[in-house]
């Protein structure tokens, strides 16, 4: 029921879907046009504005499921946020590749990403995994436990990183026909992997320890807590 016009447009080279939109709101508001004029995306850009409105419920739903199965596995509120500790520099070392490489942060980059979430925190988990077993079975501190683990478990981690690096790298170096929509994921695992092995040996222990210290530190806190109010008269009237 109203007069609509329809402009294409087409992007530089080098220029992004996504700074192609940011430019052409910015003219739209410089322009100041009035009320009775609107304006929106469709086709390509449409999509992807609904696509980067979705990206942070996506990532923060499977970092949900992450914690809630870890917590299960170990029965604790504390060890799944030491093992989710090792995303953030998977996630860095993904943007830093495709950065790197001058390759958009597109849908195939954040399927990367979120891959990431199931690969990296491998990491921790087997270094957690055996310093609870050793603090459990042998009676061992929990510093002494995380650094037989870290000793121990060095060479399974590698392993494993070095074959999902591999694994992922034809995609990354691939070339030929849809080549440009596979090599997001490959560079993103690759990269994430690699800044993120580099780190997490270093880091995981040291947030283990500080994290335990603070689950023994509330869990007195709580005993003493519950002591006291055994211990403490009834009141007039209770």
């Amino acid at each position: 029921m109203f007069v609509a016009s329809t402009i294409s447009f087409n992007l530089k080279p080098g220029v992004s879907l996504g700074e192609a939109t940011q430019a052409i709101d910015a003219a739209v508001a410089q322009l100041r046009m009035p009320a009775t004029v609107r304006g929106n995306f469709s086709g390509t850009a449409q999509l992807f504005q609904k696509s980067l409105a979705n990206e942070p419920i996506l990532v923060a739903a499977a970092l949900v499921a992450v914690y809630i199965v870890l917590g299960v596995l170990y029965e604790s509120y504390i060890h799944p946020i030491t093992i989710l500790s090792t995303l953030p520099s998977a996630g860095v070392g993904a943007v830093l590749a495709l950065m790197l490489f001058n390759i958009d942060f597109s849908i195939i980059a954040l399927i990367g990403v979120i891959l990431l979430i199931g690969i990296v925190k491998k990491n921790a988990i087997m270094m957690i995994d055996f310093a609870l077993a050793a603090e459990r079975n042998e009676g061992l501190s929990s510093r002494q436990a995380i650094y037989q683990a870290s000793l121990l478990r060095f060479r399974p981690i590698m392993m494993t990183t070095m074959a999902a690096a591999l694994g992922a790298l034809p995609l990354a170096i691939g070339f030929g026909e849809g080549a440009e929509l596979r090599r997001p994921l490959g560079v993103s695992i690759v990269g994430g992997l690699l800044v993120s092995q580099m780190l997490t040996l270093y880091t995981t222990p040291v947030i283990y320890l500080y994290l335990d210290r603070f689950r023994l530190w509330a869990q007195q806190r709580w005993e003493t807590r519950r002591r006291l109010l055994r211990g403490r008269a009834p009141e007039p009237g209770e």
